[in-house]
């Protein structure tokens, strides 16, 4: 017998593990079907047409063996931005636009200012800071050619032009460029957490999850070297885990950064460390 919508839904989310099945239903159902969300509320009482319902069955089964729901319908909004993501990038999570909050208030709202995003991936730090000060010019750059191919996708889905996209690793390809504002979301996991092996975490690129024995292989080079890209009182916004507040302070301090803090995410925890160059070309004279 037909199922309706409602009832599609209802049975789906029961099929599926975690605190966001319902909402995951829904986003399946509604790419699916080519609709948004608040379509499927209005016609709950219609019934699921039979290409639809296949279509859907395939993607439920398909997130019921653990596929990410960005990676089954190839998009995830970040920011004010809706995104194409694929299995060579990182999919945007929301703490991450707490990196872009704190960000936004060093750069001017109609001035220019140069912004260097380190392992953009999906370009979703990049393009959100691009779309806010539309005057900056924005510097993306990440290691993976595939990953860079979606970035720049991206922009150009979006129209935004005041972006550039670079092949390097960390500031390999930057010469002595240097910059108001970097920003990175780098890999930040030890090669043993146990989080590898659970949820979306085990259908992303490792290379942009694990950075050696404790997780912060690559934060260390990113702060090592901030100083000479940085212009003087230029500043530097790394993600991190939420018990790597105080290792990664520590790395600010030493390298001579000043006004070092750690901001916690919705939940309380430490999630961004932020710190501003010395007003001199070093941060360490």
């Amino acid at each position: 017998m037909p199922a309706t919508i409602a009832e599609r839904l209802r049975i789906a989310a029961d099929s599926l593990p975690g605190d966001t099945s319902r909402a995951d239903a829904e986003t399946l159902l509604a790419f699916a079907l080519s609709r948004d969300r608040a379509w499927l509320y209005a016609h709950g009482d219609d019934f699921l047409d039979e290409d639809g319902g296949r279509k859907f069955s395939t993607l439920v089964a398909a997130r019921a063996r653990g596929e990410p729901v960005a990676h089954l319908c190839g998009r995830r909004g970040f920011w004010s931005l809706e995104l194409a993501v694929t299995a060579d990038t990182l999919i945007p999570r929301p703490e991450t636009e707490l990196l872009v909050e704190l960000a936004l208030p060093y750069l001017p709202a109609n001035a220019p200012a140069r912004v260097l995003d380190l392992g953009t991936g999906s370009g979703a730090i990049a393009l959100a800071i691009a779309s806010e000060r539309r005057a900056a010019q924005v510097t993306a750059v990440d290691a993976s050619a595939p990953a860079l191919a979606v970035a720049e996708k991206n922009a150009a889905a979006l129209a935004l032009v005041n972006l550039r996209f670079l092949r390097s690793d960390w500031y390999s390809a930057l010469a002595d460029e240097r910059f108001e504002v970097i920003v990175s979301n780098p890999p930040y996991l030890a090669e043993d957490d146990p989080h590898l092996h659970l949820g979306d975490l085990r259908f992303e690129p490792r290379s942009a999850l694990v950075a050696g024995s404790d997780g912060l292989d690559d934060i260390r080079c990113i702060v090592a070297d901030a100083c000479g890209h940085l212009s003087p009182g230029g500043s530097l916004l790394i993600e991190h885990g939420w018990m790597q507040g105080a290792a990664i302070r520590d790395l600010f301090t030493a390298a001579g950064f000043v006004d070092v803090e750690t901001v916690p995410d919705l939940e309380a925890r430490d999630r961004v460390t932020l710190g501003r160059n010395k007003l001199s070309a070093h941060c360490n004279e």
